[in-house]
């Protein structure tokens, strides 16, 4: 009797020990990020939502590789990222930037072809806030994703630039990739001036349209965003070899020049985090 009582008091003993472990690991797991490192904060990343291209009657979104590969770079160095378009709800890659495409275009992006199994990624683009709905303040940084979509949803989208002010005008990195560089043709500081003003910068280049154009063998966007750029006063607009990986950093505000650039722009917003963070 008195070794059966010994026995349950161990067992009873072992499963609260089990039970408040688990509960002790379960509440640490709250914080962790996925990759098992601490959260460093979060990251505001925006998409287009699914527009009709006025050029070419193509549906358009948002280019893959320019959300994947920022993501993973944002994740790897253990930050969260939340992802907001522009009317919010489900959106659409390019079809040209799907690497399941018949096409083959994107056939070597073995990044996104990656995201593109795992469940939570499949909720992300089915699930997205609408980007009016936040707040600048919950965010380290902010993040445009380019396609051929922003053409046309980011154009003339003064709460999308006032958002992206926003957070350049709070010291936060301001990053933009490809055609989501459109805004900064139009995105004002509260001064007025054009928050290019005085900054280099790039975006998708003459040469790269041309090529698209050519390739489909008609025009693809409504216009240029170097063209347009290069009518500006006063900032000054650079791009490198045609598809080439290229960004640009002037002070808070980052840019990349097409989707093999999003990465490269990825890492200049991390690495300026990760200064602020030191210098705190």
């Amino acid at each position: 009797m008195k070794r059966m009582i010994l026995l349950i008091i161990y067992f009873v003993v072992v499963s609260f020990s089990i039970f408040c472990g688990s509960n002790k690991i379960h509440e640490e797991v709250k914080y962790v990020h996925t990759h098992g490192q601490p959260s460093k904060g979060k990251i505001l990343m925006v998409a287009s939502s699914p527009a009709i291209s006025k050029q070419t009657g193509w549906p358009i979104g948002f280019w893959a590789a320019e959300l994947t590969h920022p993501l993973y770079v944002f994740q790897e160095a253990g930050y969260e990222v939340e992802l907001a378009s522009t009317e919010g709800g489900a959106i659409k890659m390019d079809s040209y930037s799907d690497p399941r495409d018949s096409s083959g275009y994107s056939a070597h992006d073995v990044i996104s072809l990656g995201y593109m199994q795992q469940k939570a990624f499949r909720d992300m683009l089915a699930n997205t806030k609408r980007f009016t709905d936040l707040k600048a303040d919950d965010y380290e940084a902010i993040f445009l994703v380019g396609g051929q979509g922003p053409m046309y949803t980011y154009k003339g989208n003064e709460a999308l630039q006032k958002l992206f002010v926003s957070f350049y005008e709070a010291g936060k990195p301001s990053a933009a990739v490809c055609h989501s560089t459109t805004l900064l043709l139009e995105a004002k500081r509260s001064n007025g001036d054009l928050l290019v003003k005085g900054k280099t910068w790039t975006g998708f280049a003459n040469s790269e349209e041309e090529f698209a154009d050519q390739a489909v063998g008609m025009k693809i966007q409504p216009y240029r965003i170097q063209e347009e750029a290069s009518h500006l006063k006063d900032t000054t607009f650079k791009v490198a070899d045609a598809f080439s990986s290229y960004a640009i950093q002037d002070g808070n505000l980052i840019t990349g020049q097409q989707q093999n650039s999003g990465m490269a722009a990825a890492e200049m917003l991390v690495a300026s985090l990760q200064k602020k963070a030191t210098n705190k």
